[in-house]
């Protein structure tokens, strides 16, 4: 598998997608090109996308929720309405959508980040409760960033690696070889046998 190279010597945002990055380690590209270096691992992506494509984006103060309005109703922009993640939201989501035990999603929160973001004064609650439905694609969670745990779960599950006593550190010890690789960001067996040689002395005694 092709090792991950430093930053400054890729040339291309296509390259530069084969890799696996943390997202600390995209803010810290993102602060060195002189780029918005906040936000979700997606934004800092589309960032440094942005930056390989010629556009600088720039970092954009977020502008407070106002809470102008007396009643909230399907209409209300978000960001008139005082909008947040809190009870009082959940409980009008749950009369909305009759879920008794309500819980935003991740596509919800991603949407009112970019709501913030963009400054969006259109965007209403009809129009998150279309998120939740999911019916639109307004903004959706990059699930790119769950992928060491999916790693480390399908790790676990795997009955042939009953063989080691830790399996925490050999997971790890794969994923870092993974991770740093042009590869699939995906555990299988054979990522085990080919690396065999890098975790010995995991094994049960």
């Amino acid at each position: 598998m092709e090792l991950r190279p430093d930053f400054n010597k890729i040339k291309s945002y296509d390259e530069f997608s084969k890799y696996y990055w943390y997202r600390i380690e995209l803010s810290k590209i993102c602060r060195k090109l002189g780029i918005s270096d906040t936000g979700t691992k997606q934004e800092l992506n589309d960032n440094i996308k942005e930056y390989f494509s010629g556009n600088i984006v720039k970092k954009r103060k977020e502008i407070a929720p106002q809470k102008n309005f007396t009643e909230i109703t399907l209409d209300s922009p978000l960001l008139k309405c005082g909008f947040s993640f809190n009870a009082a939201f959940r409980e009008y989501f749950s009369n909305k959508t009759g879920v008794k035990n309500f819980k935003f999603t991740a596509d919800m929160a991603t949407a009112w980040r970019k709501v913030k973001k963009d400054n969006d004064s259109n965007f209403t609650i009809q129009d998150m409760l279309d998120v939740y439905y999911q019916k639109s694609n307004y903004a959706k969670y990059d699930s790119s960033t769950c992928q060491w745990n999916q790693f480390l779960k399908d790790f676990c599950a795997d009955k042939e690696n009953s063989i080691f006593k830790d399996k925490l550190r050999v997971a790890t010890m794969l994923w870092n070889i993974v991770k740093n690789s042009s590869g699939p960001k995906v555990y299988t067996q054979k990522l085990v046998q080919d690396n065999l040689d890098k975790i010995k002395g995991c094994h049960k005694e």
